[in-house]
């Protein structure tokens, strides 16, 4: 094995004695710390907004845990407000935004300012971070994708089957076009600044990319996402592994493979194995089921086994296929991270 670290290696495709391994939402509210942290903040955005806490809480994981890589502390929804959206998140009713996107004149209110400037503490996040964090384990970046970030732009929150938004793309699609592209210049504009700042990766969520046709997909998610893609490796290093996660990807299994980075990131719902022969040397993040680990230790291990084996840990990324749940048990992430480091690769 290289000297590069497991995560960065596996990125690109190296052949390693075992995958990597790392959460979606692994710093958050499974873990104890996090949640003291998060009580002394006083509120969600708060806590987004103040580096020192976002060190902490990126850290808790990896001091815990001993994860391959570290993600940032942050939300999809920080470019929104950087954006002009008034952002708030209730008590039991997740996040939401006062001002809505929803007519032509909307336009006038959202913007795509300088990152640096509109969310300054994102960056010094990254940095305190990096100081933090050691060679030996990379820093991920990330941002909503164009597609997701509109779903809460437009609906206000979130949404079981997000009408104002599908009105919009299904009935106003040059209007929707419109927002896409903004959100997708500041996107890349975000994103460059994390890695200026000093993440080593960037994943692009794209968490209801499910809700669209092959065609609206063709659209919204892939068009904006490739634009993503080429705009951010043309502006920063090759080196920085880029990564795309849509829930529900399966569905748009035959078009996945168009997408424009090095990391493919699945769900549960899509047999890994099947995914492999459908998408020949791209490397691929995930595929077990968050609730899995609510079963129990013994439940988790023998999933991920199974995974393991589909793959034999080659162009790999181990990771669950959505993000880590509140009630998650520390025993099945301890037994999760032992069947995965002490597995290897024939």
């Amino acid at each position: 094995m290289s000297d590069t670290p497991r995560f960065l290696a596996a990125c690109r495709g190296e052949r390693l004695d075992r995958p990597p391994l790392w959460l979606m939402r692994q710093a958050g509210r499974y873990m104890p710390e996090y949640q003291k942290v998060r009580e002394a903040a006083g509120s969600f955005m708060n806590l987004c907004r103040t580096p020192d806490l976002c060190v902490e809480v990126t850290m808790q994981p990896i001091k815990r845990f001993g994860f391959d890589a570290a993600i940032l502390f942050s939300d999809i929804l920080v470019p929104a407000e950087a954006m002009g959206a008034e952002v708030e998140f209730v008590t039991g009713e997740g996040p939401k935004i006062r001002n809505p996107f929803r007519t032509e004149a909307d336009l006038e209110r959202f913007h795509s300012p300088d990152p640096r400037e509109a969310a300054p503490y994102v960056f010094e996040a990254i940095r305190g971070i990096r100081e933090v964090l050691g060679s030996e384990t990379p820093l991920i970046g990330f941002v909503g994708a164009p597609f997701t970030l509109m779903c809460y732009m437009v609906e206000g929150g979130g949404s079981k089957n997000f009408e104002h938004t599908k009105e919009l793309v299904l009935g106003r699609p040059e209007l929707a076009d419109k927002l896409i592209d903004l959100i997708t210049t500041y996107s890349i504009e975000h994103a460059v600044a994390e890695i200026e700042a000093g993440a080593q990766a960037i994943q692009l969520f794209d968490t209801w990319a499910e809700l669209l046709s092959p065609p609206a997909w063709r659209r919204f998610c892939l068009a904006p996402a490739n634009r993503f893609f080429r705009e951010v490796r043309a502006r920063t290093s090759d080196a920085v592994p880029r990564i795309y996660f849509s829930k529900g990807g399966g569905a748009q299994l035959a078009d996945l493979g168009e997408i424009e980075s090095e990391v493919l990131s699945i769900d549960w719902r899509l047999d890994i194995g099947r995914a492999r022969e459908a998408l020949p040397g791209r490397v691929l993040q995930g595929n077990l089921d968050p609730l899995n680990l609510y079963a129990g230790p013994e439940a988790t291990k023998r999933r991920t086994n199974e995974i393991l084996a589909q793959t034999n840990g080659q162009q790999h990324v181990f990771n669950l296929g959505h993000g880590i749940l509140p009630k998650t048990p520390h025993e099945s992430v301890d037994a999760l991270v032992e069947a995965v480091h002490n597995f290897r690769a024939e």
